[in-house]
Order: structure tokens, then sequence, then C-alpha cells
């Protein structure tokens, strides 16, 4: 792993059950003030925009912002500006990959099974960087979602696989999450401290 701007402040050395760990990262990240989240937020912006301003124009996939996620709907709108496409993951079938619809700002949008907003209608995209919302995250690049999987299962069978970037607050790091097998490590995780890359095994 290499880091352009580590951090380990918020560390979290003590073994948790990933369950117990989702709600801890996730009560935390609920904390957060307007105030303090809207400056986290423009730091990881930045930070975000920096690491794609160098590739070529691709299709950014992104989630919708809940339960005080980062928004990165103004970062895909600018580079929507550049020349990308834009794309949102949709979930059709629970134990199934997602796909992933075509969004833009102006994009009619509705709810799926779990009140996540996504684009009602468009034509279905395959992203070539993918943009992960974490709860929490280790040194490996593991990243600790909701635990339904859905990532996981659609990386495993997109090829070729999407740059996977995982987004989230500092908050949210830790030793280790305890990886399962089907877990699949991010090449890069964006917080307001920085990025770090990780170098595949």
């Amino acid at each position: 792993m290499t880091a352009d701007s580590p951090s380990g402040e918020h560390t979290d050395d003590s073994p948790i059950p990933r369950a117990a760990l989702r709600r801890l990262k996730l009560a935390a990240r609920m904390a957060l003030d307007k105030k303090t989240h809207a400056e986290l937020s423009a730091r990881i912006e930045s930070h975000l925009a920096a690491l794609l301003a160098p590739l070529p124009s691709q299709t950014l996939a992104f989630c919708a912002p809940v339960r005080g996620e980062f928004d990165a709907r103004p970062l895909a709108s600018l580079l929507l500006d550049r020349g990308w496409q834009a794309t949102m993951p949709v979930v059709l079938e629970s134990d199934a990959p997602m796909r992933f619809r075509r969004w833009t700002p102006s994009c009619t949008m509705g709810v799926d099974r779990y009140d996540i907003p996504i684009p009602l209608d468009g034509p279905d995209l395959v992203p070539d960087v993918v943009l992960l919302p974490l709860l929490a995250f280790d040194a490996q690049g593991f990243r600790l979602g909701y635990g339904g999987g859905y990532f996981d299962r659609t990386l495993a069978v997109l090829v070729p696989r999407p740059l996977a970037i995982g987004v989230g607050f500092e908050l949210g790091r830790v030793a280790d999450i305890r990886p399962q097998t089907h877990d699949i490590p991010l090449a890069a995780v964006v917080t307001e401290a920085g990025i770090m890359r990780f170098t595949p095994a």
C-alpha cells in the first residue's frame, strides 16, 4: 500500500465483530454535524478529482448518498462536462450482480427496494470506475459496507474489472475488517485525509 496522505488518527485496533463494527461506524458517521460533514466532503471531493483528473473520459459509477455518505453528484456532474458518462447501480435481484443505469443531473429519479435513489429509466452502461461507499476500511484495502454483498458480487463478474475506489471518512479507518473469502480488495480508498492506493497481491 502507498498513501498520498496517511493518517492513523482514527485507527481502531480493537477486534470487533463485523455487524457491531457496521453499527459503530454508521453511528459515528451519522453523528457528524452538517458543517463538519460539508468540510470533510469538500476535501474528499478534491482528492477524488485529483485521482480521476489524469484519466481519459470514461464511465463513472457512483451511488446516491444515503445515511450520511459522501455525495458524489457534484463531482460526477463536473466529469460529465469533461466528456465522461455517469451511472448508478441498480439492484434488480437480491442475489444477482447489479446493473448500472445511466445518470445525468436532470434524469428522473426513483428509489429501489432499499429506498436508495436510482435513475428510473435509461440505458445500462458498463462502468470503468466505480466509487464504492464504505462504513469501514483497513490497511489492506478491504471495505466494509452494509453487508448485502452486492458490490462484491458485481465486481466479481465484470470483465475487465473496473477501477474500484472506496469512498468514506477517516472515522471508518480500522486495523482489520476481518475480510471474508468473497471480499474484493479495493484499488484505492479516498477519505478527507487523502488517497490510499493498494497494490494487488
